[in-house]
């Protein structure tokens, strides 16, 4: 029996995959404590947890203790004279011609920034050995401060880690230690530094929380979803926090990849509208991976799902600025108070709100009925931005919709026809809780003609969880002239990543039978400072494979040497395969409803979801709901519904 589930920031997603099949819920996220709404929808969904019940997590524990700067006190420790690499970054301007910028805060105290006499060469030769004298007085420094955690980055340990091997032993005993030779191998000491750094800033909270849901969850077993789209046991999982980062929006890819192929969709542009924040990637065959990610402002550099990420949900609270400009986000409801149509005490306008007022969603649908919502509290929550603006409450609700779509589209443009990708060759998928009411206006604004609405779309992150594999992303710096490297030097290296990967995922009961190998490069031109990952195929092969990658991104390639800077590994099991069950054909879908909606003369049909059938056919405008999401189909739009219960839609020539 498997468990998927998903903590958002208003909601928490569980898919159950057993005998009876395939059931969904929900329930609203605990933020101080997620184990218990977790543990609440068990109880709720009656699952024994004593009958062989996997559960599949995705946590946004890591990401929040970042975005809110929540994480323990952490100590870093470096080379003499590096103490301020971290405050000092790339010194790279946010705000380019403010000539008074806000002084950013400094990511590490300084009285937590701790050196040791020590250094090696850029070849890995030692220039400065770390003598038992430099270890003692670190030993001292760190029981005089006392931190929770403790960062380790020396200079070219990536070559060799001896001197980082010997700092370790050093910290004091129940202290987290996380080491950049571990964590990431590679080359760039501030990137390296960083991402070392928030392993062991959010490592013990994420650590503590997995042991509490163990224990809570006992005697099932526990994995938690990586950021590049695999699964890692809980056991392993509090040691590498920084992997976690991605946890969720990751599942969902997962989900959006399943579905996607379901329904022979490959080339998708998925967008996650979620209740606090709004998702955006690109599917082509597979998920898209990059090392070059960031959150809150700070690089993360270990491989993670290539994804866009806004602060527009349906949770996005709605406002009217100082120059009567009408606002839209990044501020959320969240789960408590909510949208002020919860009637939890929440009186700002959201997306959510205006969405109601205008009749897209059903008060007595919502969360299959389970949780209805109060209009009269919408309407009165819009009325205030209507009034600022000296308009009526449907126009504001119109505008609230139209600011946030472009926020949305602006985002989808992003990820596709700024990195040289014409949206219009792939087909639009939305999920998470609001997506379905947001798609038809999205591909239109992007000149998209086709777009796929998944079953349970709502909970697709969830079930993502029961389709992604057991994986690993391993790394390491391997930095020259690729044709002055030997093609043995790098498959030996290559396959000592390949060595640590097996050996993880052996012992999570990986059949070695069933492990599935990817080796890669990063590559760049000689005086560049950004590469392109390419599958490692030789020499000739791959080098070719970087420059037409570098003519699809930039349009041209130069005639330059062509150098390696890392080596990477990817090591997955098998990919779940969660079964569907078949829809029946049927004759014409039977609205279960008629309804007003603004804008639309006379009424319009209501479908309930469940209640359709294979190959029936749907034309706009209409209202699709299900449990946890509601779609709108506007006018000049058609659905057909997929045998695997998908909606696919297509706009009328």
């Amino acid at each position: 029996m498997l468990l998927g589930v998903d903590t958002g920031g208003t909601f928490t997603d569980f898919v159950v995959l057993d005998e009876q099949g395939l059931r969904v819920h929900k329930v609203l996220s605990t933020p101080q404590a997620p184990e218990q709404a977790i543990l609440q929808g068990v109880q709720a969904l009656g699952l024994s947890l004593d009958d062989g019940l996997r559960v599949v997590h995705g946590s946004t524990v890591a990401t929040n203790a970042v975005l809110e700067g929540k994480g323990v006190r952490t100590a870093y420790i470096t080379n003499t004279g590096l103490a301020d690499v971290l405050s000092i970054g790339r010194q790279a301007r946010r705000e380019l011609y403010n000539l008074q910028p806000v002084a950013a805060a400094l990511p590490v105290e300084r009285e937590l920034c701790l050196e040791v006499p020590q250094r090696l060469s850029a070849e890995g030769d030692v220039l400065q050995a770390l003598d038992d004298a430099g270890l003692a007085q670190l030993r001292q420094q760190l029981l005089s401060l006392a931190p929770d955690a403790v960062a380790i980055n020396l200079l070219f340990s990536f070559l060799d880690d001896t001197a980082e091997r010997a700092v370790e032993a050093v910290v004091p005993e129940g202290m987290f230690v996380s080491r950049s030779s571990h964590i990431l191998p590679e080359y760039r000491e501030y990137e390296r530094g960083m991402t070392t750094w928030l392993n062991a800033y959010v490592g013990p909270l994420v650590q503590g929380y997995l042991e509490r849901l163990q224990e809570g969850l006992a005697p099932a077993t526990l994995s938690v979803m990586q950021s590049a789209g695999g699964t890692i046991d809980a056991a392993q999982a509090g040691q590498q926090a920084v992997h976690l980062l991605l946890s969720g929006p990751a599942g969902g890819l997962a989900g959006a990849r399943f579905m996607g192929r379901a329904c022979a969709r490959e080339r998708l542009l998925t967008f996650d509208m979620g209740g606090t924040s709004t998702d955006v990637a690109l599917i082509d065959g597979d998920l898209r991976l990059t090392s070059q990610g960031e959150i809150a402002g700070y690089p993360v550099s270990v491989p993670m799902v290539d994804m866009h990420t806004i602060g527009a949900g349906g949770g996005s609270v709605a406002s009217v600025d100082a120059g009567g400009l009408l606002q839209v986000g990044p501020t959320s409801a969240g789960a408590a108070p909510g949208p002020a149509c919860y009637g939890r005490g929440g009186e700002r306008a959201t997306v959510t709100d205006a969405n109601l007022v205008l009749g897209r969603l059903r008060a007595d649908a919502f969360l299959g009925g389970e949780m209805p919502l109060d209009v009269a509290a919408a309407v009165r929550a819009v009325g205030r931005i209507a009034e600022a603006l000296e308009t009526t409450v449907e126009a504001a609700a119109e505008g609230i919709l139209r600011v946030a779509n472009e926020h949305m589209a602006r985002a989808l443009r992003v990820i596709s026809v700024q990195r040289g990708v014409d949206p219009r060759d792939f087909t639009l998928m939305s999920f998470g809780g609001a997506g379905g009411v947001h798609v038809c206006a999205l591909a239109e604004a992007l000149g998209m003609r086709e777009a796929l609405v998944p079953v349970h779309g709502g909970v697709l992150s969830a079930l993502g969880m029961l389709a992604a594999p057991r994986a690993r992303q391993l790394s390491r710096t391997l930095n020259g002239r690729l044709t002055e490297i030997a093609t043995e030097v790098i498959d030996a290296h290559i396959q000592e990543l390949v060595g640590q990967g097996r050996q993880s995922l052996l012992a999570e009961g990986v059949p070695e039978t069933d492990l599935q190998i990817d080796a890669a490069v990063d590559l760049c031109y000689r005086g560049q400072s950004y590469t392109f990952t390419v599958a490692w195929q030789g020499h000739a092969r791959s080098s070719e494979a970087f420059h037409a990658a570098h003519k699809d991104r930039y349009g041209h390639r130069l005639d330059l040497p062509v150098e390696l800077v890392n080596v990477r590994v990817g090591l997955r099991g098998p990919e779940p395969e969660p079964v569907l069950q078949a829809l029946e054909a049927s004759g014409a879908a039977l609205a279960s409803n008629q309804v007003a909606v603004f804008g639309e003369a006379g009424s319009v049909p209501v479908y309930a979801r469940e209640t359709l059938a294979a190959g029936q056919a749907l034309q706009g405008p209409g209202l699709i709901t299900e449990t946890v999401s509601t779609t709108w189909l506007a006018r000049g739009w058609q659905a057909s519904v997929h045998k695997s219960g998908s909606l696919l839609l297509s706009k009328e020539a």
